[in-house]
């Protein structure tokens, strides 16, 4: 065997989402983010398009991204349905966090390659993100969310034509125990087909 399959399994089976709130104020080093981004480029991408861009807020970065969350949240939810709470929490969240990655779709301008497939190509990376952060003991979280694919988004990150966000991937060291989880049984989720 090339590499030791009961470690690929622990990894695969231990990656969690950790949110910003659970968080300490330890800084994640430049050099573990760069890794982070670096195994996401080692992604399954058809035709080779390597479609993934990354935009890293730190410092006071931070705190624009949660000002636009919070006022995008607000300019666009209907009045009746505004939550105070929520634009607090769009305000506040990205500052608990020590770094946040914008994860971006670059569009092929041919568009020979449908864009269901780049956006795969893009949440394949992510997953490289989460995996490679479990193995650094750095706590990770997928954010997406209604404001995500609205033009204002593209705006804020300065993104072109039918480029999109796929994602805010906060990163920080987990404040908890690493969370365990479950799984659906195998045989509830497979139907095996034979001739």
């Amino acid at each position: 065997m090339k590499y030791n399959i009961s470690d690929v399994n622990e990894l695969l089976q231990n990656r969690r989402t950790i949110y910003p709130e659970q968080y300490t104020e330890r800084e994640v080093d430049r050099e573990i983010i760069e890794a982070i981004i670096n195994n996401a480029t080692w992604a399954p991408t058809h035709g080779l398009t390597q479609p993934w861009r990354f935009k890293v807020f730190t410092g006071d970065s931070l705190q624009s991204l949660g000002q636009f969350q919070a006022e995008l949240y607000k300019s666009t939810v209907d009045e009746n349905r505004f939550v105070a709470g929520k634009y607090q929490k769009y305000k506040e969240r990205p500052s608990k966090a020590s770094a946040i990655i914008a994860v971006c779709m670059k569009r092929q301008e041919s568009g020979k390659i449908p864009e269901v497939e780049e956006m795969a190509a893009v949440a394949c990376a992510i997953q490289n993100m989460h995996l490679t952060a479990t193995a650094y003991g750095v706590g990770a979280f997928w954010s997406t969310g209604a404001g995500m694919y609205k033009q204002e988004t593209s705006r804020f990150l300065g993104l072109q034509g039918e480029d999109k966000c796929v994602a805010f991937f906060y990163l920080g060291y987990p404040d908890i125990d690493w969370p365990k989880r479950q799984r659906k049984p195998l045989d509830s989720l497979t139907q095996w087909l034979a001739g």
